[in-house]
């Protein structure tokens, strides 16, 4: 599992010592506000086994997210292959950080690597974005790494009950369109 390096960032393989950040971090109500129910502490531990597997199987996936000056795990980021389910196919691009780690540029600029890997090493013709249509934060984050939304390709998520949380955005981007 490659590790990417930015200024103030690690992105790298999970640890042990990753689990307990990352169930409080999805025990937390405004970290999952756009992403649905809270996860318990098996449901957390089960989702990093599975980042780790399916990394491991495609030499891509959710890296750990750490800020180098303090060594402190604050998110996870990645490239995850788009669900079967959705009316788009492809490599999304996407990010999730700890409240306090939250305006601090560390989503864009973590983003931006991710992107740099999947057009520089895996050679990725197109990497899209998604959030719900609510998730402004996630949104302008989206559009600083230079990613451009179409209406026209908004949907709703088959995997969410009906609500706030099933209508969701699409952003876009390729190697050739400008980034950051």
């Amino acid at each position: 599992m490659p590790e990417l390096r930015t200024d103030r960032l690690l992105l790298r393989r999970w640890r042990e010592s990753d689990l307990e950040p990352w169930a409080a971090m999805n025990a937390d109500p405004e970290v999952r506000e756009h992403l649905g129910e809270l996860l318990t502490r098996e449901q957390s531990d089960a989702t990093v086994a599975l980042m780790q597997a399916e990394f491991d199987e495609r030499e891509f996936g959710w890296w750990a997210l750490e800020a180098r000056e303090t060594g402190e795990f604050i998110g996870r980021a990645g490239l995850d292959e788009v669900g079967e389910d959705l009316p788009f196919a492809g490599v999304d691009v996407g990010w999730r950080l700890i409240r306090s780690a939250w305006g601090h540029g560390y989503a864009t600029e973590a983003a931006l690597a991710c992107l740099a890997f999947g057009f520089e090493a895996l050679g990725l013709p197109e990497i899209v974005a998604s959030t719900t249509v609510n998730n402004l934060r996630s949104q302008a984050v989206m559009r600083r790494i230079g990613m451009a939304r179409d209406p026209a390709d908004d949907f709703e998520d088959p995997s969410v009950p009906e609500g706030p949380l099933r209508q969701c955005v699409l952003y876009r981007t390729t190697a050739e369109m400008p980034t950051g």
